[in-house]
């Protein structure tokens, strides 16, 4: 079986980034160094004090099994 390359998206407008993060960071340990490819984010528009107000996707590259 030939392993794939697979893409989680954690994305949010009203979430706080650290929280995004946050959940990102842990799918992304439980798949183990060996399948981690990669994360990338993308944003957009300013946040306010609190880190509300822009709209944000982190994703997860990953080798499926």
């Amino acid at each position: 079986m030939n392993a794939k390359v697979q893409c989680k998206m954690f994305s949010s407008s009203t979430r706080k980034w650290d929280e995004l993060v946050a959940e990102a960071s842990e799918f992304a340990s439980g798949l183990g160094k060996d399948r981690l490819i990669n994360m990338s984010v993308s944003a957009s528009g300013g946040t306010d004090l609190f880190g509300f107000g822009g709209q944000g996707a982190i994703f997860v590259w990953y080798w499926d099994k």
